[in-house]
This record gives C-alpha cells, structure tokens and sequence, in this order.
C-alpha cells in the first residue's frame, strides 16, 4: 500500500486573505493563488511552494512512499551564532512540519515510477547540511537500485554554514551517484526552482540528463553582486534567471508550472532505463577513472556521516536498534 504523505496537503493560508505578488505588487485572492498553483495570473510569477504542494503538483495521487524519514540533524560543531543551531532546527521544524529541508522517496508521475527528491525552501532556506546531502544521495542510489529514474526538484541557499565544511563535503557526497546512474543507463533529470544556488547548483542540481527550469527562477553559485566583484566587471541584467541560463546552454527547457508534470511525464517516456539486467555491483567494476574518483568521495562522504552521528530513528542493526548518534550510512 502506498505511504500517504503525512504533512498537510494545502498550505495554511495567512490570516489575511490576500498575498502581495512581489513582481507586479498586484494583490492576490489567496484561493485564486491555490487555485493557479501558485502562479501570479496577472504576471505569471512563480511563488515558491512547500514540499506537500509540489508532492500534489507533480505526482499521481497517494504514489508517494516517501523513504528515511526519521533522519534528523544534529549538532556537530555546537554551532551558535545569534542563536543556537538546535534551536533554529526546532523553530523550522515548527514552522514548517518537516523535518528537514528535503524529502525522497518513491512516486509516480502520469504511471512512470521515479525517485523523486524535493527541497523546501521554508525550512532554513532549503540549505543543504548533513542530512540533507544523506537523502539526496540516497534517493538517486535508490533509483539506481530501483532501476528507475531520478528526479530532484531543488529550492536551495547552498550549503548550510552551521555544518561548516561538513556541509561543503555533501558536494561530492551527492555528486558521486550521477556517475554510477550515468554509466547504468538510468536518467537523472533535475528542476530548478526559485531559488537555486550556491553548493546545490554546484553539485548535483546541474548534473542533470535534462535540466528543466521554472520561469524567472533565481538561479545561480554566489549572488549577483559577488559574482560581478569576482570578475571585475559588470555583468548582464538578468544573468542569473532561468531564462538567460537557457539561452546560453545551461539549462535545457524552461516550463510553466502548469505544464512541468506533463513534461515530466514525455521525458520519461523518451528516457527509459536501459541496461536493464546491470545490478549496482556491476556498474562499480565499470567504472572508469572518474568513477573511481567518485567512489572515494562517497565513501568520504558516508565515513563523515557516520562520525557525526546523523540521527535515524528507524535505522536498525539486525533485531537491535542502532544508537541514534551512531547511524552508518556508508554504503
């Protein structure tokens, strides 16, 4: 039997009945905005949307099994800024009801199973720490295993500084499944959303088979101030939309919110799996030198996590529970 998601299928509504759309500061009905899947139907902006929204968006109803649910961060470096990093965990825990920035898990879109990641920008700017990085890389070996394709819809600040370099290893952690995807034939297809940037867009968000974009998404490594001061030199309007992206080759479709699921559903028609009797194992011995590298880089990435304990409530080491703080999640 399929998972029913757990959290709310409508995001609560404002007590006011209207949102303010930032691009043409017309007042917008808040059913209207529902109602448009969250599109200005004055300007067409895209608002963003939270995790459940764009689970009713994209995927056939009741698919989702949604996978590692119980990992939750914790504190390795006892950061504190302002505020303690536990107690920013617990607030965006609060305010949003998940319990990080990103799940995975498995669904179906127009009748093709995937395994489908998706961040919430709600929850400490969708930025990408430990765990985070943990689901990423186990949705898209999921799908290798699963042989069916990847899909990860990101909505991301970048790594999260309260990990420190911890956070900037899930780089290479996530990156390291594209190359055993790529060498076993099964397609990875990444959705940038508003907005996507910093070590997400540096990793895995643009290392897609097909990379597919929202209108007008933000998409880019550092800000645009930082990026013209780096290069010393002023750099053009708009240079980090969705669109200009597109016209210079980075991204490959730019699609209206209306019509991502159906293009979803014709790029997994038109991308099958294929090699379909290789398991995980033999894609391993195919590796080439890249993939070798790759390799020691997930292997890093899952010896880091072990270390700093990611907390996995449903983990268990054969009829004995394993001690939160001492998950293995090297593979």
């Amino acid at each position: 039997m399929p998972i029913k998601f757990p959290f709310s299928r409508r995001r609560s509504g404002p007590s006011d009945a209207w949102t303010k759309c930032p691009s043409c500061e017309q007042q917008v009905f808040n059913r209207q905005l529902e109602r448009s899947q969250r599109v200005c139907p004055t300007c067409g902006h895209h608002f963003r949307m939270s995790v459940g929204e764009r689970i009713d968006l994209l995927l056939d109803r009741d698919s989702f099994e949604e996978r590692d649910a119980g990992l939750e961060s914790v504190d390795p470096l006892g950061f504190h800024d302002d505020r303690a990093y536990v107690d920013r965990l617990e607030a965006a825990r609060v305010k949003t009801g998940l319990v990080e920035a990103a799940v995975w898990g498995y669904g179906r879109i127009d009748g093709h199973r995937v395994a489908i990641g998706l961040f919430d920008f709600r929850f400490m700017g969708g930025s990408m720490g430990s765990v985070v990085g943990e689901k990423v890389a186990r949705c898209l070996e999921g799908a290798l295993v699963e042989r069916v394709p990847a899909i990860v819809v990101s909505a991301s600040g970048g790594a999260r500084m309260q990990e420190g370099t911890l956070s900037l290893l899930q780089l290479a952690k996530t990156t390291a499944p594209l190359e055993r995807l790529d060498i076993a034939g099964v397609p990875f297809i990444s959705v940038l959303t508003d907005p996507t940037t910093g070590g997400v867009l540096a990793s895995f968000a643009s290392l897609g088979d097909v990379i597919v974009a929202e209108p007008r998404a933000l998409i880019g490594f550092a800000g645009a101030r930082v990026a013209s001061g780096t290069v010393g030199e002023e750099l053009p309007e708009g240079f980090q939309t969705a669109e200009f992206l597109r016209d210079h080759g980075f991204v490959d479709l730019v699609v209206s919110r209306g019509e991502l699921r159906a293009t979803l559903a014709r790029l997994l028609r038109v991308l099958p799996v294929s090699r379909a009797g290789m398991t995980a194992d033999e894609a391993d011995r195919t590796r080439g030198p890249i993939g070798v590298i790759s390799g020691l880089a997930e292997r890093l990435g899952g010896a880091v996590s072990e270390g700093i304990g990611i907390d996995d409530r449903e983990a268990t080491n054969g009829d004995r529970p394993v001690p939160p703080a001492r998950v293995r999640t090297d593979r």
